[in-house]
């Protein structure tokens, strides 16, 4: 891969403090930032290096997703035939475990792809997935590692364990993870990386809790379960072992610095304790949560006590800026208080901490900043600020004046995925045309299921 010039940009570093760097360039090489610095001096330095233009466009880091659904892609339009759900669990039940049971291996890996090309499209270039699938579990993660190192975006895969198609299809479920994780290794790629996947509480029993533990010794992973995204997750706790379900996963050694909670809506105050004790990661996703109709997790106060929350997007679409928006006003309409969820708060979940959750699983690689010797992950903003610009009220323009339709390239590892809208590792319009075929099958499966 030859060195890359990007010059005449706007560099928005997201280093800590923040920075603005008017004018400036980078030299992308062997899928690191090489060099930062004035456009002038780096062209005089560089002159061979092939040249990207950004023409005055915001220079940033790709966007990161600590938590969503390929799978999910498939849902969009979907109609749940009778009644609309009237809560959460009836949604699980009606909706998302009667999808994933009509998806066959060639729908694991096009939900995949679909998804990859929205990533790219919104400037979107690392993501941590959970998948389900309970009629292709066998090398369904393959099916998914394959779209992705086509796409060439970075993603941490698992595969979700749960009691709820049996024993069979529990122990396929913990097999599945083992067998991706050691195979991740063996593929050697920057763009790859493993997790080992649980559902929720309600749907693992203790057995089962204690035979994902058992399979994931020595092989250097945490886990990804969803926490308390209803209430119900903690009654099902407490009823059938008296213990709230942070105080459940942490007895069962499922807590720890590598491993990711997502939500933890309806957790209390002694549960973030053992969140911040044990280290453990903690994603919001407020889209979904809105459209779910679970409440707003207490994200706030999980900020204060140092617990690392993070923003996912719960498979709604890559666009996360769209997640940014949601997280700043959702908490406000819940509070009914203007001052809820600073603008730094956002930035602290979706830039800084997103950054560090990604580098538990590349941590030889920096990412989410500009910076010399960090990954080359990087996306070019169409936006040209009508008020002042600067790195302090940067946050504010993001919400208020940033729209996903403004990202313009998009580049991982120094390879350019996406230049001046134009994707050029995956065929969107191929890959539209045969999703919809597809998506049309799961629909008639998912329709014919009890």
């Amino acid at each position: 891969m030859s060195d890359l010039l990007i010059h005449n940009g706007r560099l928005i570093t997201w280093n800590t403090p923040n920075e603005l760097l008017e004018d400036s360039a980078l030299l992308l090489r062997d899928g690191r930032i090489l060099d930062l610095g004035p456009s002038a001096a780096l062209r005089e330095r560089y002159p061979d290096a092939e040249r990207l233009d950004a023409r005055g466009q915001l220079v940033m880091p790709g966007n990161i997703c600590a938590h969503t659904h390929f799978y999910g892609a498939f849902a969009r339009g979907m109609a749940i035939p009778g009644p609309a759900p009237k809560d959460f669990p009836d949604i699980l039940v009606r909706l998302w475990w009667r999808l994933d049971r009509a998806l066959l291996d060639v729908d694991v890996k096009y939900s995949a792809l679909v998804s990859l090309v929205d990533a790219i499209k919104h400037g979107t270039t690392t993501l941590v997935d959970h998948h389900a699938s309970p009629n292709a579990i066998d090398s369904s993660l393959d099916q998914i590692a394959d779209a992705v190192e086509m796409a060439g975006v970075r993603t941490a895969l698992c595969y979700e364990v749960t009691d709820r198609n049996g024993p069979d299809g529990a122990q396929a479920g913990i097999s599945e993870n083992v067998r991706f994780l050691h195979s991740v290794r063996e593929r050697g790629s920057d763009l790859l990386a493993g997790t080992f996947g649980l559902h929720a509480s309600l749907s693992l029993s203790d057995k089962t809790l204690e035979r994902c533990v058992a399979a994931a010794k020595g092989l250097d992973s945490g886990f990804h379960i969803h926490v308390a995204e209803h209430e119900a997750d903690e009654y099902d706790s407490r009823e059938r072992y008296g213990l709230r379900v942070v105080d459940r996963l942490a007895a069962a050694g499922i807590l720890g610095p590598r491993s990711i909670v997502a939500h933890c809506v309806h957790i209390d105050g002694r549960e973030m304790e053992l969140l911040r004790e044990t280290g453990t990661w903690v994603t919001h996703q407020p889209r979904s949560n809105m459209n779910n109709a679970v409440g707003a997790a207490p994200v706030e106060s999980l900020l204060r006590l140092g617990i690392p929350v993070c923003l996912g997007n719960d498979g709604m679409g890559n666009a996360m800026w769209g997640e940014w928006k949601e997280a700043y006003f959702m908490h406000k309409q819940a509070h009914r208080d203007p001052r809820r969820m600073n603008g730094m708060d956002v930035v602290q979940m979706a830039v800084h901490n997103n950054a560090a959750l990604a580098r538990v699983f590349w941590p030889n690689l920096p990412l989410g900043r500009l910076a010399v010797g960090a990954a080359a992950d990087v996306i070019l903003v169409d936006y040209h600020a009508t008020t002042p610009l600067s790195a302090g009220n940067l946050p504010w323009h993001i919400i208020f004046g940033f729209e996903s339709s403004m990202v313009t390239t998009t580049i991982v590892g120094g390879r350019v995925l996406m230049r001046d809208r134009q994707l050029l590792t995956l065929d969107e319009a191929a890959i539209t045309a045969r999703s919809r075929e597809l998506a049309a099958k799961v629909w008639e499966r998912y329709n014919a299921l009890d």
